[in-house]
């Protein structure tokens, strides 16, 4: 009786054992345009992810994590966080902190303009994105990581004497997205996200209007909050539909029209579907994802998130 109490309770263990190995661990670090400054998106299901400031903050970590739960995806999903900060923060600052374990995949970016104090200039990014990079690959050689390529600020191009004034909204997107590619060539990069890129994609496919300082057109929705700087919720989740699209490999649109992260954010069908679509066409543009929708054979209404795992 005990040899076999014994026996159960080592299987016992050994499944729990594989259940943890089988978990990705995958980190994010950035500012407010990933703990999501300005919407509901920044208390979202905190309890989901690890704060590493302790500072309850559920964010597009948390996004992500909903839609790996989904997607039956075991991920462990951390954040370092600092509004108004750049990589060069975090390496200042924060090394005790991201250091504390080797990271299976890490997320992160650096300040909204490239560089605070010359905007436009990717020089800093470029060098801090090696040296975060570095340090990374110190605690683990296989580390995956991601640069997040933020979005154009309408307050920096619609606004008189401001970096993109007088430019496109498109202008400062493709901008932030060229200097993340010269900071993805540092040595274990894996991709970028590009996220900005997106948002354009959902201006394109009529979802979502271009320039919030002259009203909202009827049937679209903003992507930027309040102070036309940080996003909505609709553009926090878009990021994180990018991401996980990225990270994964999976077709956002596998997630499907009732995703349940989307339906608590108060999101219709259509735009749920609109900006998934906008996910996969900036995925697909890139061969990052293969083409794999939900597709269900009548509809249902959405419920939901269960309880993170």
């Amino acid at each position: 009786m005990e040899k076999s109490s014994a026996f159960i309770l080592l299987l016992a263990s050994n499944i729990f054992n594989a259940a943890a190995l089988a978990e990705t661990s995958v980190l994010f670090i950035g500012n407010s345009f990933t703990f999501g400054y300005g919407a509901a998106t920044r208390f979202y299901r905190p309890d989901s992810v690890t704060d590493l400031n302790n500072e309850g903050i559920g964010g597009v970590p948390a996004l992500f994590k909903s839609f790996a739960d989904q997607a039956g995806l075991d991920y462990e999903v951390y954040l370092e966080t600092r509004g108004g900060s750049g990589l060069d923060f975090h390496l200042a600052e924060k090394l005790g902190v991201i250091g504390r374990r080797p990271w299976d995949q890490v997320v992160m970016h650096g300040f909204s303009t490239l560089d605070a104090d010359a905007p436009g200039n990717p020089a800093k990014l470029v060098a801090t994105t090696a040296e975060m990079t570095e340090f990374l690959r110190s605690k683990n050689p296989n580390v995956e990581v991601y640069l997040t390529a933020t979005w154009s600020r309408a307050d920096q191009t619609y606004v008189p004497d401001r970096p993109w004034s007088g430019q496109s909204i498109q202008q400062m997107a493709h901008d932030i997205r060229a200097g993340y590619d010269l900071a993805a060539a540092a040595p274990g990069v894996t991709a970028v996200n590009g996220v900005g890129e997106a948002w354009l994609r959902a201006m394109d496919l009529g979802l979502a209007d271009s320039n919030p300082y002259d009203g909202i057109d009827a049937g679209k929705v903003d992507l930027w909050t309040w102070d036309r700087y940080h996003a909505s919720d609709f553009g926090y989740y878009l990021e994180a539909l990018v991401v996980f699209g990225n990270l994964t490999g999976r077709d956002p649109r596998s997630l499907g029209v009732n995703e349940c992260s989307g339906y608590e954010l108060g999101m219709s069908r259509d735009q749920i579907a609109a900006l998934q679509q906008a996910a996969f066409d900036q995925l697909a543009s890139e061969e990052r994802v293969r083409p794999n929708p939900l597709e269900i054979p009548r509809q249902v209404n959405p419920e939901r998130c269960n309880a993170p795992r």
